[in-house]
């Protein structure tokens, strides 16, 4: 008699997860996060709503991981380093600015900002998971810039990398304005004003 292989349980519930998140990011962006539910989204994947609870313990749970895990491994590369801070700055805000006009992308953004206004764990974890990797990357970048003599060497970097973001970030969350390139990079242009060093 031939062997049979047992199916890998492993690979199996990496699918559903996949299939979970594809879900949850998918719903979200078409019937908004008040209706967004564990079963809607159980039904879109193709998986029991007890699958679902049995690994996370909300909605938003879920879609906190779906959202972390599109984005997470941006941050593994740092920022570019072409030795010429405002170049590099203007890139990647260029490139966020694409990603944050994305409708895509902003559903889900959207959802876990006014969510986490009302629970503070799940604030928590986003600003752990998601904003503190994102400053950390551009406060290594403003380091790098002031051991090279571009930003003066008593600037704090994590507070010059709150001074470029927090602008940028209200821009968007409160809709005050569009985010365009030449936003961008007036932003730049007027916070490294303040940062270079004084003669």
């Amino acid at each position: 008699m031939a062997d049979k292989t047992a199916p890998d349980a492993t690979r199996r519930s990496e699918r559903s997860r996949h299939a979970i998140f594809d879900a949850a990011l998918a719903l979200v962006g078409e019937v908004g996060y008040d209706k967004l539910t564990i079963e809607g989204i159980a039904s879109r994947a193709g998986v029991g709503k007890q699958t679902i609870y049995r690994w996370w313990p909300s909605k938003a749970a879920v879609l906190l991981d779906a959202f972390t895990d599109s984005v997470g491994e941006d941050y593994e590369q740092g920022l570019p380093d072409t030795g010429d801070l405002a170049a590099d700055l203007k890139f990647v805000l260029r490139a966020t600015a694409d990603e944050f006009n994305d409708v895509a992308w902003q559903a889900p953004y959207r959802a876990l900002a006014a969510a986490g206004a009302n629970d503070e764990e799940l604030s928590r974890t986003f600003v752990t998971r998601l904003l503190e990797p994102g400053i950390r990357v551009y406060a290594d970048r403003i380091r790098a810039a002031q051991e090279s003599g571009e930003v003066a060497a008593d600037v704090d970097p994590r507070v010059a990398a709150e001074m470029v973001m927090s602008p940028f970030s209200q821009r968007w969350l409160m809709r005050t304005g569009e985010l365009t390139y030449d936003y961008v990079d007036t932003l730049v242009d007027l916070v490294l004003r303040g940062l270079r060093p004084r003669d």
